[in-house]
């Protein structure tokens, strides 16, 4: 039988060698905008999961403008913090340090939650996802559509965001700030 030091000679290496190297440290808050997208926001909640599991995701606050549909079903069922009133209320719930604001629709890709644990580990500022080979718009979208300042998600720092906590609703939350971008990729939500 092997021992600890045989298995792992570099304290800590197991950590980064493909999984999170700051699982310790990272828990963020998902925050999502809803408003009768019960499709959309399960298809959000599935690309989670992944960083559920890994520890990386501490909770899910699901901002519902008052949906008629089962959006509200979805988010109970999934085990979301549902809030009404826009993202200030949301913020103000939030129990991680960093929050991750989504578009419901949105899908992240796998192995978001390494560089969002890295990013969030040297205490950067705020970040973007890359866009996803293949959900680049149409010429014509490009052109003549405002592109979505959340269409690649939004990682902010809770205290950041709640000097921010004047803007109306995500949109505006994003709208403007500068950000970095990070490895990972998301496939933005469609627009409707």
């Amino acid at each position: 039988m092997r021992t600890k030091q045989e298995l792992y000679p570099h304290p800590g290496e197991h950590w980064r060698k493909g999984t999170l190297s700051a699982i310790g440290v990272v828990m963020v808050s998902v925050v999502i905008e809803t408003l009768n997208d019960e499709e959309g926001l399960a298809r959000t909640l599935a690309s989670l999961v992944g960083g559920a599991v890994a520890g990386v995701v501490r909770e899910v606050i699901v901002c519902d403008g008052g949906s008629s549909d089962g959006t509200l079903a979805v988010a109970d069922h999934a085990g979301c913090h549902v809030v009404t009133g826009g993202i200030a209320p949301a913020i103000a719930a939030a129990k991680g340090e960093w929050l991750l604001v989504l578009q419901p629709g949105a899908r992240l890709a796998e192995g978001w939650a390494d560089d969002v644990a890295d990013h969030v580990a040297r205490n950067s500022g705020p970040a973007r996802f890359a866009p996803a080979p293949g959900s680049r718009a149409s010429l014509m979208a490009r052109l003549f559509v405002r592109p979505s300042a959340l269409a690649r998600g939004l990682l902010i720092s809770r205290r950041q965001a709640a000097a921010l906590t004047g803007r109306a609703n995500g949109e505006a939350l994003a709208r403007g700030l500068k950000a970095k971008s990070l490895a990972a990729a998301i496939s933005p939500a469609s627009r409707r």
